[in-house]
């Protein structure tokens, strides 16, 4: 997994509640295997048309929000089905951090195994984020996990926390495997003792 240290880049709004999984990620494209490919099927019905163009209605189908790599969006975002595809999509797609009020509890830690970051604002913050985005378009943020904190031009700078074993593995790059894998010389010994 990728470590996640420090990041500086264009923010994206999507101004929608209980934003689930199956809208993240539909389910006819949980077929696959790999944990790649799809950013391509993220908000596949809100994002297109039957036809299969753009839907210029869907808020990050805005050419100002084109390359983003942080997410700004509203309560609830992750709710639903537990599927893992949904962070895998959205960081296929290219965001590496997601800004909200809550989160659904296992698209939370979902996110986390798999090298993006969910900061939980107070509902405040994210509404000063969502004016500042409206009025500033082009607006980028840096997220500094090693510092714990958020901030863009001199009107927005905040303060985060994070679980220390989650932040560190982040820093680290390490999902559950290579955690597991720190520990390779102990586990061989103990299978040889078996």
């Amino acid at each position: 997994m990728e470590a996640f240290t420090k990041i500086k880049g264009l923010v994206a709004t999507l101004n929608r509640v209980d934003v689930d999984t199956d809208q993240i990620i539909p389910k006819q494209f949980l077929k696959r295997i790999e944990k790649t490919g799809y950013g391509q099927f993220l908000f596949f019905d809100w994002r297109l048309k039957e036809d299969g163009s753009p839907n210029p209605d869907f808020e990050l189908n805005e050419p100002r929000f084109k390359g983003a790599s942080i997410l700004l969006t509203r309560d609830n975002f992750g709710c639903g089905s537990s599927r893992e595809h949904a962070p895998w999509a959205l960081l296929d797609y290219g965001f590496r951090s997601i800004l909200a009020p809550s989160f659904a509890d296992i698209f939370y830690n979902n996110c986390f195994k798999n090298g993006m970051l969910p900061l939980k604002l107070s509902q405040d913050q994210i509404d000063e984020l969502f004016e500042w985005v409206r009025a500033n378009p082009g607006a980028q943020l840096t997220v500094d996990l090693e510092s714990q904190t958020l901030s863009g031009d001199s009107a927005v700078e905040y303060r985060f926390e994070v679980d220390p074993f989650r932040r560190d593995c982040l820093l680290h790059g390490l999902d559950d495997i290579d955690l597991t894998l720190q520990y390779e010389d102990r586990i061989r010994e103990y299978e040889k003792r078996q």
